[in-house]
């Protein structure tokens, strides 16, 4: 129970709030976690404005209500983008790092947790769950300072804050293993051990999708990731009673249904994903978070109706935070887009331009991209230009950290072509953004979906092959027709086509004059095509070749990801599938 006195003796211990708090103005440990707990159950039952007024009175002064309540609005600040809500994420985090300081051991270096975790006594329990806490804070400040100015300098104070939480995770994780819970893993332990588990887990996880060379240089400054251990420390936490287990969960599912995919060869445990989210879909069935997975897990099995009517679902279960209606808007963009249901398609897109502000130039290309390739009388019935849609995307470019969107940059390259006098059509837009957010791995499975693919690609190619004066971009578009034909047939099984279709591409390398992407990403995909036939060596050697000697193309850095991943792959399984 939380233990305050009243009258004149509670208003000068809010007085003191920043300064050691008096005991009778203090919550005990075990209360702070319980209802931060329940304020997570609201959360998680789309009662997001009552879980703040549950943290809200104690947030200055429990850590736990500081880093709930930070927690909270943090989240809303990454979904909205909005300028006005990472301000006010950031200022509570700065008030949630002082809560959880004052409750730090002071005047000692973090490396004495050893000795806090074998003594145990009530103020030191205290005092490991502040470094915890703190450490998470650090983390979140990190990010959102990453997002908020646009300068190096804030770039490098967030890499600070990282390190910072970073080491307090190792010494925490190393107090745990060298002296176990005397009291037999108590409750307040078992909390603490979570914390750990979640930190340690992220951490490795995130680090190890980062290519050798730029990890090399972290590890030179203490950062370190093991992907094998952070999973199993993130499973390990997941499947534990703490307050951080639907973190660790939740944490795991993003990694499976969308950091494998986007950044990897799309080798996402989706099996790992549903048993994760099955007990908290028995919990919270009409939970947004959840219904959202769900949905994100049928779409990528190839279940496109599923998907979307679970989307719809999570769309309509709540109304409070718009943010969500966003995610699931995006997502059933491309759920109709893989069917080639560009009216649909195009609605979803268009819903996008008008309430979200996360990237207005992917947005507003999006949205030409899909009418490119829709009829000219579809088209009309919207009463879009498309060419003026094209023209708008670089007035629309943001930065962030100092640095542009990689995916903007290339949407701003793309749509230049109609910024000429006589504009030159974009040949299959829609198709070729699908392929940068890897999305023809998902309508891979689907044979159905993937021939009305080819079909529609194998006319662009047809009308590229008869055009009377062909452009400058000529040689470029149809470099990108065969690739992502290429991709189709792989899917549908015919290799050997698949196999020609790539090796036209690179055949063709010294035509290509705008997008030299296509190279180094035929090469990554020309090597995946090997490995899925067991001939680990062509297929590392393809990657090695497109890794080693291609730079400064648009989307490079994703690139990398994707290739770190493959070849990490091919050192586990040689003879697996990409």
């Amino acid at each position: 129970m939380a233990h305050v006195d009243s009258g004149a003796e509670e208003e000068d211990c809010f007085e003191d709030a920043y300064d050691r708090l008096p005991a009778a103005c203090q919550m005990d440990l075990q209360t702070s976690i319980q209802e931060t707990q329940c304020a997570l159950n609201l959360v998680l039952n789309n009662k997001f404005s009552e879980a703040l007024d549950l943290l809200k009175p104690w947030w200055k002064l429990s850590m736990y209500h500081a880093l709930g309540y930070s927690s909270i609005l943090v989240m809303q600040a990454t979904m909205t983008f909005e300028h006005r809500d990472i301000q006010a994420a950031m200022a509570t985090i700065k008030e949630a790092l002082h809560t959880c300081h004052r409750f730090r051991k002071k005047n000692s270096v973090i490396g004495s947790l050893t000795n806090l975790i074998s003594k145990q006594s009530k103020l030191q329990e205290e005092e490991m769950h502040a470094e915890i806490c703190y450490a998470e804070c650090l983390l979140q400040n990190a990010m959102l300072t990453f997002v908020q100015d646009e300068n190096m300098i804030s770039f490098i104070k967030g890499g600070i804050k990282m390190k910072t939480s970073h080491q307090i995770y190792k010494d925490c994780q190393n107090g745990i293993s060298s002296s176990r819970d005397p009291a037999g893993l108590s409750d307040l332990f078992q909390q603490f051990d979570g914390g750990v588990k979640l930190g340690v887990g992220s951490f490795n996880l995130m680090l190890s999708l980062l290519p050798q060379r730029i990890l090399r240089l972290l590890e030179f400054i203490g950062f370190s990731g093991n992907r094998r251990f952070g999973l199993s420390q993130l499973k390990d936490g997941a499947s534990g009673h703490s307050l951080r287990s639907i973190f660790c969960a939740l944490t795991l599912l993003f990694y499976n249904t969308y950091v494998s995919l986007i950044l990897g060869t799309g080798e996402g445990n989706l099996e790992e994903a549903e048993a994760l989210l099955e007990p908290y879909q028995q919990k919270y069935p009409e939970g947004s978070i959840i219904l959202f997975y769900s949905a994100r897990i049928s779409t990528l099995r190839g279940n496109f109706e599923k998907g979307r009517a679970e989307y719809e679902r999570c769309i309509s279960s709540q109304q409070e935070w718009k943010q969500v209606h966003h995610l699931c808007y995006w997502e059933l963009m491309w759920s109709h887009s893989y069917q080639q249901q560009w009216q649909q398609a195009y609605q979803y897109a268009d819903l996008l331009c008008r309430e979200s502000r996360w990237s207005k130039a992917i947005y507003v290309y999006q949205k030409a991209a899909i009418l490119s390739m829709m009829s000219p009388e579809e088209v009309e019935r919207t009463g879009e230009d498309v060419v003026e849609l094209f023209k708008q995307v670089e007035g629309l470019k943001q930065r962030l950290a100092g640095k542009s969107i990689p995916t903007e940059k290339f949407a701003v390259r793309k749509s230049r072509r109609y910024k000429a006098a006589r504009p030159v059509l974009l040949v299959v837009p829609a198709l070729e953004m699908m392929y940068v957010w890897n999305g023809f791995t998902i309508v891979g499975k689907r044979a159905d979906s993937t021939e009305a693919q080819l079909v529609t690609i194998e006319a662009a190619e047809e009308r590229l092959r008869n055009d009377p004066s062909p452009s400058e971009f000529h040689p470029d578009d149809s470099c990108l027709v065969q690739m992502l034909k290429g991709l189709c047939l792989k899917h549908l099984g015919r290799l050997l086509q698949a196999e020609l279709c790539f090796t036209q591409v690179l055949s063709s390398e010294s035509r290509i004059r705008y997008d030299h992407y296509l190279i180094p990403f035929t090469l990554y995909e020309l090597g995946l095509l090997y490995k899925q036939q067991g001939d680990a060596a062509k297929a590392t050697a393809y990657i090695e070749n497109a890794k080693v000697n291609y730079k400064d193309y648009s989307m490079e850095s994703r690139l990398h990801l994707r290739m770190h991943a493959a070849l990490n792959s091919l050192k586990d399984s040689p003879a697996g599938s990409p």
